[in-house]
């Protein structure tokens, strides 16, 4: 049985690549990365060496391996493992929590595991990006406070940063606008932004945004115009883009919508 991968690179900042793979008989030899490693594994059970240390990972860890540290991995079970992997950008966490990484790079967090296969989830649609760096902006902080050991909770209630994010969101529905750039806006870092929009309004700012995309393509398409050029101007990458989140909304298909 052959080995079968699936890698890509999405346009989200800090983001380098995305793997999923199932390997039946695969042993990697040691190598390093100069990315931050997160591996989630689905089946199988793994051993792996880091730094002259060996660790098992099961399907219920997150495993962090740090940059520029040799590690190798190997199948423990007849049949192999499959793991999806994401890749980060070495400076998307300090460089200092190394160590900790290779202390404890196996980390037994239901919270953590269940973020990044939401993660994985979106970036396989490949065009809800704001959604993807609302995800990978919790995990980056969840991580953070794992590897130094620090699990107090943010302060998350403040209405004015939410309302001041709501009105971006607004002014830019079709245009759209990345995390980085509200947050450089609005002077506030990502996570808190994220935290506090859902604490104020019950939901995250990428699942706000593509409601108003939704009514602004509804309008459009009373108007009269053509589902496909209501996409694009209501800030959906395509026809089948707006569909799918049309679908979820009103349970109908866009052309379903307006029929007489």
């Amino acid at each position: 049985m052959e080995s079968k991968v699936m890698a890509w690179r999405p346009p989200v900042t800090g983001i380098r690549e995305v793997l999923h793979a199932h390997f039946p008989a695969h042993a990697y030899p040691s190598h390093v990365h100069d990315a931050w490693t997160l591996m989630v594994l689905d089946q199988g059970v793994v051993r792996y060496g880091l730094d002259q240390r060996e660790h098992g990972v099961i399907n219920s860890e997150v495993t962090v391996l740090p940059p520029q540290v040799p590690h190798d991995g190997r199948s423990v079970r007849p049949g192999g493992f499959s793991k999806r992997v994401i890749y980060l950008e070495p400076d998307v966490l300090p460089l200092d929590l190394i160590g900790a990484a290779v202390d404890h790079p196996g980390l037994v967090d239901p919270v953590l595991r269940q973020r990044l296969h939401q993660l994985h989830k979106v970036l396989a649609q490949h065009h809800e990006n704001l959604e993807a760096e609302s995800r990978l902006t919790l995990i980056k902080e969840r991580l953070g406070q794992h590897l130094t050991r620090r699990f107090q909770a943010p302060q998350t209630k403040d209405p004015s940063l939410a309302v001041r994010l709501r009105e971006l969101l607004d002014a830019r529905t079709a245009e759209g606008i990345t995390l980085a750039e509200a947050a450089g806006e609005l002077h506030a870092h990502p996570a808190h932004l994220v935290r506090a929009f859902s604490k104020e309004f019950g939901l995250p700012p990428h699942r706000y945004l593509t409601g108003r995309r939704v009514d602004l393509a509804r309008r459009y398409l009373l108007d009269g115009q053509p589902a496909g050029e209501v996409a694009v101007r209501a800030g959906f990458y395509d026809q089948s883009h707006l569909n799918r989140h049309f679908r979820r909304l009103l349970g109908v298909s866009p052309v379903a919508f307006v029929r007489p």
